[in-house]
């Protein structure tokens, strides 16, 4: 296990009994380096959507508790938010939740002289993900796809 995979397994064992007292669920826990700067990120959410007292009781909370227990050395940013409307896709558990929902999938090589394709999330496994398109149904192997979000329609 990599130092950043251990950080963010660690963060999610203690936020995940502060998420249960505030009534939201833990979408996603990274913690990454932009520029010189570190970044502890925590993505919640609940039904009907995230509010700003969710993200700031969250965040006080979470941050005593790392402070509390202090396993990161670095200096880093605490930043606790929603996932957003086009949120990521990163995990099993983020595909399993958006059977159904309109998804874009940018792939890292182009196939047809296409990189980006829309469709419903049809299904996915350990090693592809099938969506339903204009063109009518297409599957892409996960090591192809650079990033799948969710679809935003206005």
């Amino acid at each position: 296990m990599t130092r950043r995979e251990d950080y963010e397994k660690r963060t999610e064992e203690l936020l995940a009994p502060i998420a249960d007292a505030a009534g939201v669920t833990i979408y996603d826990v990274e913690y990454v380096k932009e520029g010189a700067d570190y970044y502890l990120r925590a993505y919640i959410d609940k039904p009907g959507g995230i509010g700003i007292n969710d993200c700031e009781n969250v965040s006080r909370a979470l941050s005593d508790e790392l402070d509390r227990v202090d396993f990161i050395p670095d200096a880093y940013i605490l930043e606790v938010s929603s996932p957003g409307l086009g949120r990521t896709l990163k995990k099993d558990k983020h595909l399993r939740y958006s059977l159904g929902e309109k998804v874009e999938i940018k792939l890292f090589k182009p196939i047809e002289d296409r990189r980006e394709f829309e469709g419903i999330l049809e299904n996915f496994d350990r090693d592809s993900v099938t969506i339903r398109g204009e063109n009518g149904t297409e599957t892409f192997e996960r090591s192809q796809i650079a990033l799948i979000r969710l679809a935003l329609d206005f």
